[in-house]
């Protein structure tokens, strides 16, 4: 079950990376973690990458291939792997396949924008215990408190409207050109796509999304 889940910032990808994780047994490989374990491991692709990302710079499609190799021949991939915020772009989907990097399944969550701006921008949560509401979906009792402390929620940083906006401009430049790269690679016969609608309730989603991998 070697997987790459597409979507915007939003779209409830997070959500469904940990349902496939417990149900097959296979790890959430995100760029980030895999930056800061190779670092910290102090493999010779970890200090390259420390020293371009401590220069302020950002590391090359090639660093990362490289680190992603190096993450999936471990033992705990043996039965797969969930790429999520990687690749990004079409340079870095070419480069995994240069490389041999197979993919089983592509999956992409489908969320219109407003309907994103809607999810993120109505979150509110209480810093010290980590608890997340939602002005729609899940309000607290009382506006703008904590249901239990009846401390102040707060709206995170990257909720905000604007924020929210300029991640998914970023995300319909950058990333979902790949939806068309995988729909032409799933017909090749290279990998198999999945169009999921994102907007329907968590579990039917999960639901649909297992049915689909069996």
């Amino acid at each position: 079950m070697r997987i790459i889940l597409l979507g915007a910032p939003g779209a409830g990808k997070g959500t469904q990376a940990q349902l496939l994780m417990n149900k097959y047994g296979i790890p959430q490989i995100s760029t980030g973690d895999m930056l800061r374990a190779a670092i910290k491991e102090g493999s010779a692709l970890g200090v390259a990458a420390k020293q371009v990302m401590d220069a302020g710079q950002l590391v090359s499609d090639e660093l990362i291939i490289g680190l992603v190799k190096e993450r999936i021949a471990k033992s705990d991939c043996a039965q797969g792997f969930l790429l999520d915020g990687f690749p990004r772009t079409i340079p870095q989907a070419d480069a995994m396949k240069e490389n041999g990097i197979v993919i089983d399944h592509v999956i992409e969550f489908d969320v219109a924008d407003d309907v994103i701006v809607e999810r993120m921008s109505g979150r509110r949560v209480h810093p010290a215990s980590g608890r997340v509401y939602h002005l729609r979906y899940n309000p607290p009792k009382v506006d703008g408190k904590d249901d239990i402390t009846g401390e102040d929620l707060v709206i995170r940083v990257d909720d905000v409207e604007e924020t929210v906006r300029k991640r998914l401009a970023i995300y319909h430049e950058q990333t979902e050109p790949l939806v068309g790269y995988y729909r032409k690679e799933a017909e090749a016969g290279n990998t198999q796509y999945h169009h999921i609608d994102g907007t329907k309730p968590v579990d039917e989603v999960g639901r649909e999304l297992l049915s689909r991998l069996s």
